[in-house]
């Protein structure tokens, strides 16, 4: 039986007998973990393990959010910390240097993931900050010109890719602008259209063709005045599946962010609605996510394609890697005194 089109989290660092009940029930496309659920490599492979057991499905996607700087959830003294994506762009005016920096760390990454069972990776930021812009996005963007942006953003998904991982790039159409986390509050974008087709949007145009991508919950005045990207089909179809010509897997970000208002039966379904493949729910609340998931569909359809396609991207045999020779050289591209 094909999944559900949603993704959900879970509490702790083991499965209680009521989430193992649910996921069994409610058949969710994937998992995603955050440091609440984190210990350590046998306990994450234990944790991703079960999940497969309980969906019956070897392939069943587990992801986490692991782009370096403030944004890792697995951290020391189990694993390396890896450094925010503007110190990695910030290694060298050479752009060959700083793509390979980009994509070292990132198949680091991907081999951090690969050994404890995490297929998929909420990265890279794709995002463009602007002056005065929120704090939320920072040092996690590769730059603040889009060419810098997507060049790097790439060079990180192909180091997660040539992993085994698949990236999601986020958060499309662009997040860089909002004056507010949209983790607390609702951001909303004045700027004009044509203003951000040149800037905000080029970095995802650019790339496209990757696999899969994460939404931005903010308004955009001047495209939709009245929902956020996320929930809005003018958005996605105008923007996210046009403009900018994604045809890739597209889910949500995490629907119980203060951006969102309304019962989460109601955002999930705005969320199908508005042409999204996936609905994220994070925190692990059962009563949210029961609701998210008695609105999710089977997936299947065009959604069902994606999803395939885009775990496609990552089967296959990987090439040899040495991690102690991959850090060696990351450490003497950002340190090159040492």
């Amino acid at each position: 039986m094909t999944p559900r089109a949603f993704i959900c989290g879970c509490a702790g660092p083991a499965f209680g007998s009521d989430e193992e009940t649910f996921i069994r029930d409610a058949s969710p496309w994937g998992l995603i973990l955050f440091r609440r659920n984190v210990v350590d490599r046998a306990q994450m492979r234990a944790l991703t393990a079960r999940f497969r057991e309980l969906t019956g499905r070897a392939d069943a996607p587990v992801l986490i959010d692991q782009e370096g700087g403030r944004v890792q959830r697995m951290t020391a003294p189990h694993w390396n910390a890896y450094p925010a994506a503007a110190r990695l762009s910030a290694v060298s005016d050479d752009p060959i240097v700083q793509a390979r920096a980009a994509f070292l760390a990132s198949r680091l990454i991907a081999h951090d993931l690969a050994e404890v069972g995490v297929t998929v990776d909420c990265a890279p930021v794709l995002d463009l900050p602007v002056d005065g812009g929120h704090e939320i996005i920072g040092d996690r963007a590769w730059g603040r010109d889009a060419e810098t942006v997507a060049r790097l953003g790439r060079a990180a998904a192909e180091g997660l890719i040539a992993g085994g991982v698949l990236p999601v790039f986020k958060h499309v159409p662009g997040h860089g602008r909002a004056l507010a986390d949209s983790h607390l509050a609702l951001p909303v974008v004045e700027t004009s259209r044509e203003e951000l087709e040149r800037t905000d949007f080029a970095p995802f145009r650019a790339n496209a063709d990757l696999p899969a991508a994460m939404t931005a919950h903010v308004v955009f005045r001047a495209i939709d005045p009245d929902r956020p990207a996320t929930l809005s089909p003018i958005v996605i179809s105008e923007v996210v599946r046009g403009a900018i010509g994604f045809d890739g897997l597209l889910m949500s970000d995490d629907l119980s962010m203060k951006a969102l208002s309304g019962g989460f039966r109601d955002r999930a379904e705005a969320v199908f609605a508005a042409g999204v493949d996936l609905a994220l729910h994070c925190n692990g609340d059962p009563a949210e996510a029961a609701e998210v998931a008695a609105s999710a569909p089977r997936l299947e359809g065009k959604s069902l394609d994606r999803a395939e396609k885009a775990l496609a991207r990552i089967a296959g045999e990987r090439e040899l890697f040495d991690p102690v020779d991959a850090r060696a050289k990351l450490h003497a591209t950002l340190d090159p005194q040492t």
